[in-house]
């Protein structure tokens, strides 16, 4: 995930001279939802030093384990945190570089050269910047822990350590098509050798590259709105590309569902709208650039200047459909879900068989959503799904003091999104759904990451990875679910929906962890004894294996904790409930995103993204992997030398 410095907070004006993207003060604040209970005495006392923790029943209440059968706690010793340029994993295990940036993916591929670099070759080739990475057994419907696609995002580009020559005021033409040809997603057919080592294999038909230029249908309610068409596309049912994807998720009939995170970053000249433009407002609640855009591709490709193509910002910020089993089917953007800069797409069955989808968006004082499908899904018929996601009830979750939750229904004509708010249709919430958000009064959330449900318990984990700005001048102060003032640290809360039904409308939650160093009395692990834990801050993607161990992935522990990002496990119930152990060290520069297991949990695939990232190819603060210039985005596998489950041995 790429940190985009907090923009959208009041009275900030960043380097380009764009201000603060306008926010609704309707969401409830913490001094709004805790007086009902308790006295501003309380609520101090309780915010600061280990009072805290004697205050976490209070906001949250503790609630009794449900038992999980078979339950394997990570057995491995934890590894102490560096600041090293080389990888670490725990003892008893081994890592294998999968594929790096600029490998090839497709026969035509040339050899990775980076003083011949070109839009064809990199289309051909693996991405830039992995993040997440899904594993889909081969053949469809089978447990295969042998053989199997990789489905992995290309998030976005560190230009300044792809190009010898680049200059960011001056990006070149053919630099700029290379790096839309970095973006987007890759397929790749792998196979684990009999000597435990994954490989590529060459020649599948199954092998894709999906990049910034791919066409890509506009499927749901949104699609064919007057805001979606442009010049090139007047009938706004056909986009060029999928950028900025992160996280991701995947469907029980075998597809991913690819969040396009900070697409505002791609789109420059928003001053150049006169204050009269409707498009104007929703541009700046969303953060587009006022003037120059981070890479820079509207000097090449108008249809990133607002200015000349105003609609086009419209068509991103989708969750992306795609079929890694049938590249014949057309990728879908999905309307039916809101469009916002999305985290992940988690994926669960109600006990009704409609499918449940969770999100958030990953900027500070942004919202929690689920969506959940009008229908049930239907198993073995994949047809029959095709257009599954494209009716349903988009949800915004509002957190109360006393440890219950709401999901808000962002539904045309009720909780005032009516036209008389400017939502003259569900269209319009769905394009404008931070909007739609803030008027029901959502809870403003620090950063929301990752969402990931426990398959042995149901139990739904929320990545909050930080937000240093929470409660400072100008900014919303703590509220029960964020109670951090200057939170650097991030924390993970733990929801039960009602009744165990995903599809539920009310929930209670409760904080599951308070990150940071574990000498600091305001952290909480869980319950645990905090002098036994690894020290953890900045919790971003999160996957459970298959003994229901919850695996955290960070991202901003060199500012936070000063060493580099990492992989960690922790225990989710039982006596070990809540003991995170450190697994896995990344390198300078570098965040571990995208972990996700085989069946039987004898491999871990795992991106490390960016590295070096914060220097140049004249000077890297990271070579990794191969120990040369540049340093290269990549996936890894990762072991157990027995060839037992990942981080339990052979248990």
């Amino acid at each position: 995930m790429r940190d985009v410095q907090f923009p959208n907070v009041p009275s900030e004006v960043d380097a380009d001279g764009w201000e603060a993207i306008p926010r609704s003060d309707n969401g409830e604040t913490f001094d709004q939802v805790v007086s009902r209970a308790i006295t501003r005495r309380d609520l101090f006392k309780a915010t600061t030093s280990a009072a805290l923790i004697a205050y976490l029943p209070r906001i949250g209440q503790q609630r009794s384990p449900t038992p999980i059968t078979a339950f394997g706690p990570p057995t491995f010793e934890p590894i102490e945190g560096h600041s090293l340029d080389q990888v670490r994993v725990a003892d008893g295990h081994s890592v294998d570089v999968v594929i790096r940036w600029g490998d090839p993916v497709l026969e035509v591929a040339p050899p990775f050269d980076l003083a011949s670099q070109s839009a064809v070759a990199q289309a051909a080739q693996f991405g830039y910047n992995c993040d997440y990475v899904g594993y889909f057994p081969l053949p469809l419907g089978s447990n295969n822990a042998d053989r199997g696609l990789l489905a992995v995002n290309h998030e976005f580009t560190n230009p300044e350590l792809m190009f010898p020559d680049y200059d960011p005021s001056r990006p070149r033409t053919w630099q700029i098509e290379t790096e839309l040809a970095a973006h987007g997603m890759a397929i790749l057919d792998v196979r684990r050798d009999s000597d435990g080592r994954w490989r590529r294999i060459a020649g599948s038909g199954l092998n894709r590259r999906i990049t910034g230029t791919t066409p890509i249908a506009i499927a749901g309610p949104a699609a064919g709105h007057s805001l979606l068409r442009t010049k090139s596309d007047p009938t706004g049912r056909t986009v060029l590309g999928t950028l900025g994807n992160c996280s991701a998720g995947r469907t029980p009939w075998g597809t991913v569902l690819s969040a396009e995170e900070n697409f505002h970053l791609y789109f420059a000249n928003r001053d150049s709208l006169s204050s009269g433009d409707a498009q104007l407002q929703n541009h700046a609640r969303y953060g587009l650039r006022r003037r120059d855009s981070e890479w820079g591709f509207e000097r090449r490709h108008e249809r990133f200047d607002i200015g000349k193509e105003p609609n086009e910002a419209f068509r991103f910020g989708w969750v992306v459909e795609v079929d890694p089993y049938d590249p014949s089917w057309t990728p879908r953007k999905r309307t039916a879900l809101g469009r916002m800069h999305r985290e992940a797409a988690t994926s669960v069955v109600a006990p009704d068989g409609r499918l449940v989808l969770y999100s958030g968006d990953d900027i500070v004082f942004e919202y929690i959503y689920k969506f959940v499908t009008r229908s049930p899904w239907t198993p073995g018929d994949r047809a029959a799904n095709r257009d599954l996601l494209d009716e349903g009830t988009l949800y915004v979750a509002r957190f109360d003091h006393d440890g219950s939750g709401v999901w808000i229904p962002l539904r045309h004509g009720e909780h005032g999104l009516d036209a008389s708010a400017g939502f003259a249709s569900q269209a319009d919430i769905l394009i404008n759904t931070l909007s739609a958000a803030d008027l029901v009064g959502a809870t403003k959330m620090d950063r929301p990451e990752d969402i990931e449900v426990s398959p042995k318990n149901g139990h739904v984990f929320v990545a909050l990875t930080k937000n240093p700005l929470r409660g400072t001048e100008g900014s919303p102060p703590q509220n029960p679910s964020n109670p951090r003032v200057k939170n650097n640290y991030g924390h993970i809360l733990e929801l039960i929906e009602s009744r165990g039904n995903h599809a539920a409308t009310r929930f209670t939650w409760s904080f599951f962890m308070l990150c940071g160093d574990p000498d600091d009395e305001t952290t909480y692990f869980a319950g645990f004894d905090r002098s036994k834990v690894s020290a953890i801050a900045c919790p971003d993607n999160l996957a459970f294996d298959r003994a229901g161990n919850l695996w955290i992935a960070t991202d901003g522990q060199p500012e936070a904790l000063g060493m580099n990002d990492a992989l960690y496990s922790v225990p989710i119930e039982g006596p070990e409930r809540g003991h995170v152990k450190r697994f896995f060290n990344s390198v300078p520069g570098a965040e571990v995103s995208g972990h996700a297991f085989t069946p039987d949990d004898s491999t871990l695939f795992l991106s490390v993204q960016h590295p070096g990232e914060g220097s140049n190819l004249g000077d890297p603060t990271s070579k990794w992997p191969d120990r040369t210039t540049p340093p290269r985005p990549s996936v890894i596998a990762i072991r157990a030398d027995d060839g037992g489950p990942v981080g339990r041995g052979g248990s």
